[in-house]
């Protein structure tokens, strides 16, 4: 079976999970990566043919990014059948699979399946740390085989996942990693970000209006030079304290 990925994965979580579900069920033929920044949200995304689409995003308090809704708005499947896939940090989903599935129906799509699953958390590394782990892996490859079971039989592909509409009003807080003395100013992070808001010519100016807090630039830095705020960190941390003790486990929708 020929797989499209397409993934918003700033930070790699997301694309960690997209992959563990991908390579049991067939070939990537295309991977579309929504975190692109050369990738103009203004004009129409084409697509390969596939057999199965696979969306994955992760969860931004409980919404889906806005930057990856906007993109999958100028894509067009003509009925493509799609697996879809929220990822988040051990905290909570709630609206993400159901704006998702939303907008995919919207890019016609045929969802078939919904999946939501644990990566380590974007900001708060101690949360979820090194997940997907083994454990992991077992979950999704068992979820990916009941997928693809589905497939195979031919059932109907319609599918609830868990959320409200109205979706739950975005209000997740605004961090804005700064670079530390450790910038060796090469540029890597102005490279990568999704949103273009680091300037090339002096990577430690950020432009805070442009900024998604998607934590691109942290991840990809060589000299880990660049932290969020750490007093909004603290806040954070203070408030995931209880949320993100229990483990929580991977979700199938089908």
């Amino acid at each position: 079976m020929e797989i499209l990925q397409i993934v918003f994965s700033p930070t790699g979580g997301t694309q960690k999970v997209a992959d563990l579900l991908a390579e049991e069920w067939g070939h990537t033929v295309c991977r579309v990566d929504l975190a692109d920044p050369g990738l103009d949200a203004r004009e129409a995304i084409s697509l390969p043919e596939a057999d199965l689409a696979l969306i994955a995003v992760p969860s931004y308090a409980g919404r889906v990014p806005a930057l990856a809704a906007e993109r999958l708005g100028h894509i067009r499947a003509d009925g493509m059948k799609c697996v879809l896939v929220c990822v988040y940090g051990n905290r909570a989903y709630e609206d993400t699979l159901v704006e998702l599935q939303d907008r995919a129906n919207v890019c016609g799509f045929a969802v078939t399946a919904a999946v939501a699953a644990i990566a380590e958390h974007s900001i708060m590394h101690r949360y979820a740390a090194g997940r997907p782990d083994a454990e992991d892996r077992k979950e999704l490859k068992g979820i990916a085989q009941k997928i693809k079971e589905k497939l195979a039989c031919g059932e109907e592909m319609s599918v609830s996942v868990p959320g409200n509409r109205p979706y739950k009003e975005a209000k997740a807080a605004s961090m804005v990693p700064a670079a530390g003395e450790a910038c060796t100013g090469c540029g890597l992070c102005a490279e990568k970000c999704p949103v273009r808001a680091i300037s090339k010519e002096h990577p430690d100016q950020t432009d805070e209006t442009r900024c998604i807090s998607c934590m691109k630039c942290v991840a990809v830095c060589p000299q880990k030079a660049r932290k969020a705020d750490s007093e909004k960190v603290a806040g954070l941390a203070a408030r995931l304290k209880e949320i993100c003790s229990v483990r929580k486990g991977n979700e199938l929708f089908i």
